[in-house]
Formats: C-alpha cells, sequence, structure tokens
C-alpha cells in the first residue's frame, strides 16, 4: 500500500516514514504543499496523510485541489485543533483529522478504518455497473436512473450490461448478436437495432443517442 505524506516538520516526517514502513506500507515523503500536489496528481496513492500548516500552498488548498480530481482518502495531520480546522478540513475534503501530538497507534487505526472502508467500497461496487447516472445493479438485474427505476427484459439487460461492460468500446452487431442470442441463432443482426431502440426508448426523454451512440457502418458504444 503507497501512503503519500505531506509534511514540513523535518522530525515528524521521518518518525511517520520510519513507523510506516515498519508496518509494510511504501512511504514517499513531500516537505511542502506545492511538491505534495504534484506528486499527489501526478502518482497513485492508497492514502494522503496531510499536514494543514505547509509552506507553498497550505493543507487545505492542497486536498481540496486532490479531491477535485482523484478519489483518494486524505487524512489531515495538524497541531491546530479547533472545531473550525477540522470543519474546514473536512469541507474540502478529508476523510479524517488527526491532531498534534498524536500516537503512532492512533494514526495506524486511522489508517486502518480508511482501508477497511475502501475494501467494503470495492466490495459492493462489484455488485453494479455505473455509467453517466445509471447504475446497473448485477445482482436485482434493476437499473437505476438517479432516483428513478427501470424495469429491463432479460435480453434488455444483457444487452445493455455488455455495452456498459464494455464502455468505450465499438461492438459490432454481429458480436453483440453471437454474444446475447448465441453462435447458433437463426437470429439476424437488425434484432440488435430494435433492442438498441427499446432500450433508448427507456433510458432517454426520446429516442436519442444519449447513452448508446451508433458508430455507422460498425455497431454500437457507450463512451463516457
Amino acid at each position: 500500500m503507497k501512503i503519500l505524506v505531506i509534511e514540513d516538520e523535518e522530525g515528524l516526517s521521518e518518525f511517520i516514514d520510519l513507523e510506516l514502513s515498519h508496518e509494510g506500507y511504501q512511504v514517499t515523503v513531500a516537505s511542502d504543499g506545492r511538491q505534495g500536489l504534484e506528486l499527489a496528481l501526478n502518482n497513485s496513492w492508497d492514502i494522503i496523510l496531510l499536514d494543514l500548516m505547509l509552506p507553498k500552498l497550505n493543507g487545505v488548498e492542497v486536498c481540496r485541489r486532490v479531491k477535485s480530481v482523484k478519489d483518494i482518502p486524505i487524512i489531515m495531520i495538524t497541531a491546530r485543533d479547533s472545531v473550525m480546522d477540522r470543519v474546514m478540513g473536512l469541507d474540502n475534503g478529508a476523510d479524517d483529522y488527526v491532531s498534534k501530538p498524536f500516537a503512532i497507534e492512533e494514526l495506524l487505526a486511522r489508517i486502518r478504518v480508511i482501508v477497511r472502508r475502501n475494501e467494503k467500497k470495492v466490495e459492493l461496487d462489484a455488485y453494479s455497473i455505473k455509467f453517466k447516472n445509471l447504475d446497473l445493479n448485477i445482482e436485482s438485474r434493476l437499473l437505476h436512473k438517479e432516483d428513478e427505476i427501470i424495469e429491463l427484459t432479460k435480453k434488455e439487460y444483457d444487452l445493455l450490461f455488455m455495452l456498459m461492460k464494455n464502455r468505450d468500446r465499438v461492438l459490432t452487431r454481429e458480436v453483440i448478436l453471437d454474444h446475447i442470442w448465441g453462435y447458433e441463432s437463426e437470429a439476424e443482426t437488425n434484432v440488435v437495432d430494435v433492442y438498441i431502440r427499446h432500450l433508448r426508448n427507456k433510458l432517454n426523454a426520446s429516442n436519442k443517442e444519449e447513452y448508446i451512440q451508433t458508430i455507422r457502418g460498425l455497431g454500437y458504444v457507450m463512451r463516457q
């Protein structure tokens, strides 16, 4: 697990680096806000430990900019423990807050909580596929469009599942037909067009290409 520590107190950052490395985490340390922001945005991290008071760019601004483009858990670490400081950090996307001085056991426990939370989120996400404002539940086979529930026939579900699972990839009518209707099916490729039209009627206010795009001469695709 990779952890980015953005902390300008050299003694504290070395202490955190030593303790987290001892626990098996891969640790990288940045000593100011601008360096930390660059590392945060240009690399993959599991957790960021972020000091509030940093040179060059303060921790709240680093947190805000990171959270605007990446969903990385952030624990704010600071000597300032006022309610307003905690609220400011949390309002800008921080997932947790630890005040200096702190025991390393407390920090490790908070990291474990976030790890478990993310593992649960991944597990829950495995039961659904999302595209724009559509959420297709694999267990119930129901489609949620924001607060609306859209019921699908078996073939409609299979077709939508295939398109969402392969989003940004153009699927030809022949590939769709073979996958959903079977290689030995006597159905013609125009049956795919019929079911695409059914799906569009259910997904859109009118039969537009808001979700499913037609690639002329090839097939269909759902693009972000």
